[in-house]
Parts: C-alpha cells; structure tokens; sequence
C-alpha cells in the first residue's frame, strides 16, 4: 500500500488536471487552477481547525473521519491518544499503589525537592512530625525547627542517620535516614527508635548496677581465696591447685567487671573538662607495665615518639584505650616476639600505631572485632584471660576523641592497630631537630627504645 503522502500527491495531481481540463474546455484556464488551488487550500484549513477543536477539547470526544493525508493524521492521533490513555491508566495505577502502600507504612517517608522545600509525604510522617496539607512547598528545615537537623540535612553528609526527638513528641525518638536522587532531590525516611533506645538504655543501666553489685561480693570472695592461699603449703597439693585456679577465675571477673564499668561510664557520662595529656609519659608508663605483663616471654617492646605531643582529651580513657592495644599485643604475640609501639604526626593529625609479629587475624573477623564480647578465636580467650571488652572499650574512647581506630592483619605476618586522632584534638610540638641543642635528653628519650 502507497504511503499516505504519495497517495495526497496523487489527488492534487488528479484535482489540478480535472481543473486544467474543465477550464482549457471553458477558455477559463487560469481561473479554474485559482479557484481549485483555493478550494484545496479551504479544505485543508477546515480539516487543521477539525484537529486543533479537538485538542482543545482536551482529547474528550471522538476524531472525526475524514479523507486523504488528514484521514490517516486523524487515525494516527487517535490511536496515539488511546495508547497515551492506557500508559497515563497504568502509571496512575502504580502512583495509586505506591501512595497506599507508603500510607500503609508504620515508618515516615518524605519527598524533598532540590530546593529544600517538601512535595509530598505520607500518613505517618504527618503523625511524627505534626505535617498539615498547608505545608506542601515549604522549607523542610521551617517545618522541623531543630538545629541539628538543619545541620544534618544542609550537610549533605547522610552515611549515618540522625536521631533526635519529634517535634511534637518530645517522648517519641526519630531516626531520619536521607537518600538523594535526581537532580539533589531528598528521599527522607524517618523511623520511630524509641523502643530501641528505652532497651539501650535499660541495658546501659543493667549492666552499670549489675556491675557494681557484683564488685561487692567479688571482692569479698577474692580476700578469702587470697587468706586460703597464704596457706597453700599447709594444705593438700589437690587444694592448692583449686585454690589457685579459684584465684585466677576471680581475677578474670574482676577483670571483666572493671571493663563493664569502663564501657559503662564511657556510654553514660558526659564529661566537659578536657585536659591536655602529655603523650611521651603516658606511652612510657603503658609499655613498662607491658614489659612487667611479658615477664618470662621475654618479647621485644620498642617505644618511639617523634615529638613529645600533647591531646585534648581524658587522660584516664586515653590510658585504657591504649593500654588495651598494647597489652592485647603482648597477650597474643608467642613468646620471644617484636612489638612496636609509635608516635607520629603529621598535618593531618597524629597516630598511634601498635605492631606485632604474632599469628595474625583472619580477614573476615576484622569488620567485628571491636564488638563487645567477640573473639577471633574463643579458645585463646581462656589462656589470655581476656574479656572480649578490649577493643569495645578502644573504640568508644575513641568516639569521644573524635578519632579512628584502624585494623590491619594478615594470618601469620602480624597485627598493626592504628589510632588517627585529627589535628584539632592534638598540640604538636616542633620536630626534635629543632630542639636538639636545648633538650638534648628529651630528644634522645624520643626515638630511645623500651625493650623488655
């Protein structure tokens, strides 16, 4: 079949021959091609007014029939027309099914336009965050008048969620979680944490009094089984073997609950006054009671400070925090082994680093080793007398000294644990170099060696 645009080329054609017939016939020759070039170009602008009646008619009624080019332009548009309609159906039923279904949710969502201004927003968003149908097109951070979230959400650093109370509820605990798309459009879910932080909060407390409850009584048990030892010698060799592993499993709890206690008051206490702590003494205490902890293994413990640098911080969280790396080394490095113990700074700030030639830790433990309780392998634990609070402990000191613990180890090459404090928590000191002429014993006790 001929295109539609051959077959209109063939009644003009056909239309100006009948035309030139009927006037060469008449003598009229020119006033017959006028008039039917005029009638063609009527018809076409009768069928163009046809088609834009019908589109301001908003495509309600039904396209008339009509001949030639325009026939097929109407068919062709009419056809368009009710496949738009089924697509513009279908996609309505989605929007339909997307608007219940995010209803429907017990969580918050939220539609936030590149501008900051909120488009759209679900039942329960309007429940947590008191929204009203008046509030479409307004500045979300107007309609949530909180300075940490207008801090968070103009950050546009959304890889950990914020939680902070309803603005309606200052009972109800919300969690926001903020996903962009398209052009800096924001996705906003908000769930309601309240439960979870009322459980965190009893078990903080739970574990705080159960903590010291047990300290009492523990410390009663551990003064007789120390009276029962004095007199070792005078009981039966089977006695005294169970009077000592009785010792070792007390120490082990007093171990373990003086770390409760440690998490305890790094989770709950709110401490304000810093202090500069002066780095090189506290490294040089910690490695000589490293050298005491060794004892007999006899490892290799050497201590470098470049600079005698100071922190920001809590001297007392910063001695267990990096007691804890190096005792830990000591603990889990065979008999006879290197550990080092450095510090280094730099413009990006400071770090401590503790590196041992022990068996390593498989790679799939490190993501969890500074969970509570977790152990890369449970079996050492009982020879170590370790609690498994440790790294826990590391970890939290260092939140609240807003630095970073990183882990690097590999099966039979060693650990290396990384403390990076960022440079406004430290208070350099110029380069020994500089110093040489006027401390001269302190730079030598810079890059001296501890080894045991």
């Amino acid at each position: 079949m001929a295109p539609a645009w051959r077959r209109e080329l063939r009644r003009i054609l056909l239309l100006l021959a009948a035309a030139a017939g009927i006037g060469y016939q008449f003598q009229q020759l020119e006033l017959t091609l006028a008039i039917s070039c005029f009638c063609y170009i009527i018809w076409q602008w009768l069928q163009l007014y046809r088609l834009h009646h019908w589109l301001q008619q908003k495509q309600t009624t039904q396209l008339p029939s009509t001949l030639g080019i325009w026939g097929s332009i109407f068919r062709q548009t009419q056809r368009l027309q009710r496949r738009s309609q089924k697509n513009q159906q279908r996609l309505q039923a989605i929007i339909n099914r997307i608007q219940d279904s995010t209803a429907a949710l017990q969580d918050a969502v939220l539609m936030v336009d590149s501008h900051g201004n909120l488009e759209w927003w679900n039942r329960a968003a309007s429940d947590f965050l008191g929204l009203k149908p008046v509030d479409v097109g307004q500045p979300i951070s107007n309609l949530i008048r909180n300075p940490l979230f207008k801090d968070y959400f103009d950050s546009v650093d959304y890889d950990e969620p914020l939680s902070i109370a309803s603005p309606v509820n200052s009972q109800l605990q919300l969690q926001f979680n903020i996903t962009l798309f398209g052009r800096k459009d924001r996705l906003i879910l908000v769930h309601d944490v309240t439960r979870l932080k009322q459980l965190e909060q009893m078990r903080k407390d739970f574990v705080a009094n159960v903590s010291h409850e047990l300290r009492t009584p523990l410390t009663v048990v551990s003064g007789y089984i120390e009276t029962m030892g004095m007199a070792a010698d005078q009981l039966p060799p089977r006695w005294a073997r169970m009077i000592e592993q009785m010792s070792q499993q007390s120490q082990r709890m007093e171990n373990l609950i003086t770390d409760l206690l440690m998490l305890s008051r790094l989770e709950t206490s709110h401490q304000t006054q810093q202090q500069e702590v002066a780095v090189m003494p506290l490294l040089q205490t910690i490695v000589a009671d490293a050298r005491a902890l060794s004892g007999e293994q006899q490892h290799r413990i050497e201590l470098k400070v470049a600079q005698p640098d100071r922190i920001r911080g809590y001297a007392e969280e910063l001695h267990s925090a990096f007691s804890n790396l190096v005792f830990n080394a000591v603990k889990y490095t065979p008999a006879g082994g290197h550990i080092q113990v450095d510090w280094q700074h730099d413009q990006q700030g400071a770090r401590l680093t503790v590196t041992d030639n022990g068996p390593g830790i498989d790679e799939h433990h490190i993501p969890r080793l500074t969970e509570r309780f977790y152990r890369a392998d449970p079996s050492r634990n009982n020879q170590t007398g370790g609690t498994g609070l440790g790294l826990a402990i590391v970890k939290h000191v260092l939140l609240r000294h807003q630095a970073e613990l990183h882990i690097h180890s590999e099966l039979g090459q060693g650990s290396e644990f990384c403390c990076h404090f960022p440079a406004a928590r430290c208070l350099f000191s110029p380069p020994a170099d500089d110093q040489a002429d006027q401390q001269r014993p302190q730079s030598l006790a810079h890059t001296g060696d501890i080894t045991g």
